[in-house]
């Protein structure tokens, strides 16, 4: 089992900069051995919308929504995932999750969310 626990969440004004990280704990080997990580957000009255990725190997991938904005990261000597949210607008305002796709078992975990508020 691995449990993933995002924080960094709140409340900032328009134009604005937050940092989220996702740190996973638990198997170990489900942990290290993933397709990719990724960071996803859902709006009220809006479906989960996958924002970044950040592959085991490979480039990084972005919605054309953050493209330029956001930037996802990881520090796997901490097990952690990192996004980086620049220029935020207030439609960016959502709940945000991590999720890690591992390869053991092919199985997908996901965190419980943290809020981000963007005050116009």
């Amino acid at each position: 089992q691995v449990q993933l626990v995002e924080s960094g969440g709140g409340l900032v004004q328009a134009g604005g900069s937050l940092r989220l990280a996702c740190t996973a704990s638990g198997d170990i080997l489900s942990i290290k051995v993933f397709n990719f990580l990724g960071w996803s957000r859902q709006a009220p009255g809006k479906q989960r919308e996958l924002v970044a990725t950040i592959p085991s190997g490979g480039t990084t991938n972005y919605a054309d929504s953050v493209k330029g904005r956001f930037t996802i990261s990881r520090d796997n000597a901490k097990n952690t995932v990192y996004l980086q949210m620049d220029s935020l607008k207030s439609e960016d305002t959502a709940v945000y999750y991590c999720n890690l796709n591992s390869r053991i078992g092919s199985r997908v975990y996901w965190g419980q969310g943290t809020q981000v508020t963007v005050d116009s």
